[in-house]
């Protein structure tokens, strides 16, 4: 019997170690679990906590700190109001980007405005086209009004020849520029007129050759007509100013302080114009000038203006050496002579050609009968 119950006892120690060891494992196993469990717990836990950035639901927009909002719709409205310069939105709204039916758009937009400008021009081409029209015919109303040359009345006019005194003949040479010519005019031995070109770089002594001679005249340089070639520096035209002219006439003044007489170089359009003989004469009333009319145009207004600017008029009977050789100036001094011979007095114009100077000193005996004289001893001054 004992012996029984002691084999049983030793059959139930192992029993007795198995279990302990599935006792064992089964805590550890609980313990996982409630671990398990509870890290689980913590992650959800983690879930929930709030971050910066809110998330409530997908479809919502992220929210931007107010300052970067308050850029990003400036931007924007920059870029807005841009495009907006070039064009309607309301009209190209459809396009969503900028595509090459977008461009299209933009050319047909450039070539209508380029079309509207173009318009533009032509449109104040016209206008300004009628400004000067209508500045024209203003100009045309206000123009001085014509007179009769017959009609002006000066001392010329007036002078009654005493045929008991001798026929008086001016000669005038124009273009005297130099030394060399002043000596042959000298040489004649009777009385002529010398009217010198005013100084220029070809001709620059011209006004200190004159100041020794007792009298003298200044040729003064005035518009001509277009088929003339060679004008002279500072040739006065119809578009100049007083205040041009004035400055001229003063210049002349400076150069010439004992000249008194002056008469035109060309000026067949000048002395034509009613408004650039005005200022001339103006001027030269300002500086002590007298004007001898050359007359180099039938139409020439100058007798109007020395009425005006109570000036006496004087003008030439003929120009002796229009062709040159030396019967044809002859037969026109002659012309000159008979013409003093009929009315008192005669001028004569012509050029310091070696024809023309020759032909003077070989006709004294036509003087017989005519006294030659300078400008100041006109009978009618």
């Amino acid at each position: 019997m004992n012996k029984k119950k002691s084999r049983k006892l030793t059959n139930l120690k192992p029993n007795k170690k198995l279990i302990n060891i599935f006792l064992a494992i089964f805590l550890i196993a609980f313990l996982v679990t409630i671990a398990s469990y509870f890290t689980i717990k913590n992650k959800e836990a983690i879930k929930d906590i709030p971050t910066e950035v809110n998330t409530q639901e997908t479809k919502h927009e992220v929210s931007i700190p107010p300052r970067i909002a308050e850029i990003k719709d400036l931007k924007e409205q920059i870029n807005h109001e841009l495009f907006e310069e070039k064009f309607d939105l309301n009209e190209e709204h459809k396009f969503e980007e900028y595509t090459k039916e977008l461009e299209k758009v933009i050319d047909e937009k450039t070539e209508v405005e380029e079309s509207i400008n173009k318009e533009n021009k032509i449109i104040q081409k016209k206008v300004e086209e009628i400004k000067e029209e209508k500045l024209k015919e203003k100009q045309k109303d206000k123009s001085p009004i014509k007179i009769d040359e017959k009609s002006i009345i000066t001392k010329k006019d007036t002078f009654t020849y005493d045929k008991k005194v001798k026929p008086k003949i001016a000669i005038v040479i124009d273009d005297v520029t130099t030394q060399a010519q002043k000596d042959k005019i000298l040489s004649m031995g009777y009385k002529i007129n010398m009217a010198f070109l005013p100084p220029t770089k070809t001709h620059p002594d011209s006004a200190k050759i004159a100041h020794s001679l007792s009298f003298h005249m200044i040729h003064f340089p005035m518009q001509a007509s277009s088929a003339f070639k060679g004008e002279e520096i500072n040739t006065l035209t119809i578009n100049d100013s007083y205040e041009t002219i004035e400055k001229r006439v003063k210049q002349l003044r400076e150069w010439y302080p004992n000249a008194v007489y002056t008469n035109n170089h060309t000026g067949s359009v000048f002395t034509e114009n009613e408004e650039a003989v005005d200022k001339l004469f103006r001027a030269l009333k300002k500086y002590n000038f007298i004007f001898v009319d050359s007359r180099t145009s039938a139409k020439s207004v100058a007798k109007k203006y020395a009425k005006k600017y109570d000036m006496p008029y004087i003008v030439r009977n003929t120009f002796i050496d229009n062709d040159r050789d030396f019967k044809s100036i002859q037969n026109q001094l002659k012309k000159a002579i008979d013409i003093a011979k009929k009315q008192g007095y005669a001028i004569a114009i012509g050029h310091p050609h070696t024809v023309t100077l020759e032909v003077l000193k070989e006709s004294k005996s036509l003087f017989k009968e005519v006294e030659p004289i300078f400008i100041n001893q006109l009978p009618y001054l």
